[in-house]
C-alpha cells in the first residue's frame, strides 16, 4: 500500500512539472504577435478634373476625289501615257483605244456634211426665188440637220476612246497594257487625290442631339504611332441605319501628310462639352465580371493603414488615367501598384520612392 501511495506522489510531481513547463511555454506564445506583417504598397491621390466629353469611334481614310478609271466603251488598247504611281493633271491624256473605224466614219460623215451644206445653201436661194416648192427646201434643212447629228454623234464615240484625267492626282497600279482587249467596266487604274483626306465613321444613335458640323476629331492610325492628325467633322447623315442603330459622320482632315486612302483611323470626337470626373492612374483599377474595383487605403484608430476594395464606376481612359463617375472621392488615396498582394483586412506600407 506504501508502495502504491509512493509512485502516485511520484506521478504526481511529474505531471505538476510537464504541467508546469507547458504553461510556461504557453503564456510566452500568447505574448507574441501573429498578425501578417504590412504590405508594401504604391498609392495615389484621387484628383478632381474636368474632362472634354470625347466620342471614340473607328473608320477608314478616303480621298474626298478617288475613282476607278474605267472605260465606257470597249476596244482594243492601242496608247497608254501613264506609268503606275504617275501624278497625272486634270485633262492628261491616258489611253486610247483603237478608233479607225471611228475616224473613217468621221471622214465619211464630213464630207455628207459639205454636201449637205452645199445643197440647202442651193435651195436656199431658188426657195427665196420662188423657183423651188417648200418640201424641197425643208428636205434640204433636214438633210442638213441630219449630217450634223450623225457628225456629232461619231465625234462623241471617238472621245470614248481617249479616255482622260477627270481631275488631278495620284495614279495607283496599272491594270492594262498596250493590246489588251477593254470590256466597258474594266478597271484600267485607280486615281487618288491625296491633297484632300477623309474619314467615315459611325457613332451610337443616341449621341446624334450633341453631332454637329465643326466639332474637332483627333485622328491616329497605325503607321504613324507618334503623331495625332486633326479633323473636323463636315458632315451627319439626315438618317439612323436601322440595322445598327449608328449614324455616319463624315470629318474632313486638315493635314493629310504621309496618309493614304484606305487607312485604318482611330477617332476621337470632341463633343464640346465639359464633364467633372474623379482621375486615378490606370494602374490603379482591376478589373472583373462582378464589377470594377480599386483599393482605397484608410487610417484605424491605431494609426495603422489599411486597404479595402471598394467598387466604381469607371468611365473612359485617357493618358494613363481613368475617369472615376461614381465610388470614389477626390483626396483617397488608392492603391496603384501592388492589389495583386491584397487580402481583406490587410494592413499596408506606402513606400513614397513610387510615383505615378
Amino acid at each position: 500500500m506504501k508502495a502504491y501511495v509512493v509512485v502516485i506522489a511520484i506521478l504526481i510531481v511529474i505531471f505538476g512539472a510537464i504541467g508546469g513547463l507547458l504553461y510556461k511555454r504557453f503564456s510566452a506564445f500568447s505574448s507574441m504577435d501573429f498578425s501578417p506583417p504590412p504590405v508594401t504598397i504604391a498609392a495615389s491621390i484621387a484628383t478632381s478634373e474636368s474632362w472634354g466629353q470625347v466620342l471614340n469611334a473607328v473608320g477608314s481614310i478616303q480621298a474626298v476625289r478617288g475613282v476607278d478609271l474605267t472605260s465606257e466603251t470597249s476596244g482594243e488598247i492601242t496608247e497608254i501615257h501613264f506609268d503606275s504611281g504617275d501624278a497625272v493633271q486634270t485633262h492628261q491624256l491616258l489611253v486610247v483605244l483603237n478608233n479607225e473605224i471611228e475616224a473613217a466614219s468621221r471622214n465619211n460623215q464630213i464630207a455628207s456634211l459639205e454636201l449637205a451644206e452645199i445643197l440647202f445653201e442651193r435651195d436656199k436661194a431658188l426657195i427665196e426665188q420662188k423657183s423651188i416648192p417648200q418640201s424641197q427646201y425643208d428636205r434640204s434643212r433636214a438633210d442638213l440637220e441630219r449630217a450634223k447629228a450623225q457628225l456629232a454623234e461619231t465625234e462623241a464615240r471617238l472621245s470614248n476612246k481617249k479616255m482622260e484625267a477627270p481631275f488631278a492626282g495620284t495614279m495607283g497600279i496599272r491594270r492594262v497594257d498596250v493590246g489588251d482587249y477593254l470590256s466597258p467596266g474594266t478597271v484600267i487604274a485607280t486615281l487618288q487625290d491625296h491633297s484632300e483626306l477623309e474619314i467615315d465613321f459611325t457613332v451610337p444613335a443616341r449621341y446624334t442631339p450633341k453631332l454637329k458640323a465643326g466639332l474637332k476629331v483627333s485622328v491616329e492610325v497605325d503607321a504613324f504611332p507618334d503623331r495625332r492628325f486633326e479633323a473636323v467633322v463636315s458632315a451627319v447623315d439626315s438618317q439612323i441605319d436601322t440595322a445598327t442603330r449608328n449614324v455616319l459622320l463624315r470629318a474632313v482632315l486638315k493635314d493629310s501628310d504621309g496618309l493614304l486612302p484606305g487607312m485604318f483611323a482611330t477617332l476621337g470626337v470632341d463633343l464640346g462639352e465639359k464633364q467633372s470626373v474623379v482621375s486615378v492612374p490606370e494602374t490603379a483599377m482591376t478589373y472583373a465580371l462582378q464589377g470594377n474595383t480599386v483599393y482605397v487605403v484608410e487610417e484605424t484608430d491605431d494609426g495603422s493603414l489599411t486597404a479595402s476594395a471598394r467598387i466604381v464606376e469607371v468611365g473612359e481612359v485617357r493618358q494613363g488615367k481613368v475617369a472615376i463617375l461614381s465610388g470614389v472621392e477626390p483626396g483617397e488615396r488608392v492603391v496603384s501598384v501592388g492589389q495583386n498582394k491584397l487580402f481583406r483586412g490587410v494592413t499596408v506600407l506606402i513606400d513614397e520612392n513610387v510615383v505615378l
